[in-house]
């Protein structure tokens, strides 16, 4: 089975590199992979790029674009990291580009960052799927689910375990901005929903429960749809 993986920046490198966390990891996809899986892993940026876009902000207001590349480069870093960490496994290439890259090859795992200015990798996530015919899109995040309101914010919000494309973009800003927190950013939910993809939120630190996702079996997270 082929998967989209988009593993968030903020799970790569919470404040600093969680090598515990990469190294379990990649032990769950090495296994995986001699199951017959193959993988595209794409990496955010997460709170490195934030961190860098807004020091870049307050300093001298920079544009949209310019932050834009910045978190860019900071995907970029993490996929360096996840490529050097899958070398047995992944293409030498890393996929910075749509067309770059739109089958594995003799690979098992292909990475990909950041692309271009006006979305986050979920996008990228999103176009891979698409290019490469992928059904299995897995978006890893620090969050368990897709909730109807920001559960860092309000006590009340709930989790939902399914939800429409329509039904979500009403609860997502409607505009991509730089360093922009959401589940899934409206850029790629627009592009999935053109493209009837389904899409699995979930949070990406619970590897038991991502195996459940891999398995088919019922999981921990949220799953959007047309």
């Amino acid at each position: 089975m082929d998967y989209v993986l988009a593993l968030g920046g903020s799970i790569i490198c919470p404040k600093q590199i969680d090598a515990g966390f990469l190294r379990d990891f990649y032990f769950l996809i090495e296994q995986r992979i001699k199951k017959g899986d193959r993988f595209v892993i794409v990496t955010g940026g997460g709170d490195v790029a934030r961190h860098y876009q807004k020091s870049a902000l307050l300093i001298n207001g920079v544009g949209d674009e310019e932050r834009d590349w910045i978190g860019i480069h900071a995907t970029y870093l993490n996929a360096h990291l996840l490529r050097a960490i899958f070398t047995k496994y992944a293409s030498d290439t890393i996929c910075n580009e749509r067309g770059k890259i739109n089958d594995f090859d003799d690979c098992s795992v292909i990475i990909a960052s950041g692309w271009s200015p006006g979305r986050s990798t979920d996008y990228v996530a999103t176009c891979l799927a698409v290019d490469m015919d992928i059904e299995n899109i897995i978006i890893l995040s620090k969050q368990d689910y897709v909730y109807d309101g920001d559960p860092e914010k309000s006590e009340s919000a709930q989790p939902i375990d399914f939800i429409t494309w329509d039904d979500y973009k009403k609860i997502i800003p409607t505009d991509w901005t730089p360093g922009l927190s959401a589940p899934v950013d409206p850029i790629a939910s627009k592009l999935a929903a053109d493209e009837e993809k389904e899409l699995v939120v979930a949070n990406g630190k619970d590897l038991d429960n991502l195996e459940k996702i891999l398995d088919g079996k019922t999981f921990k997270g949220t799953k959007i749809a047309n």
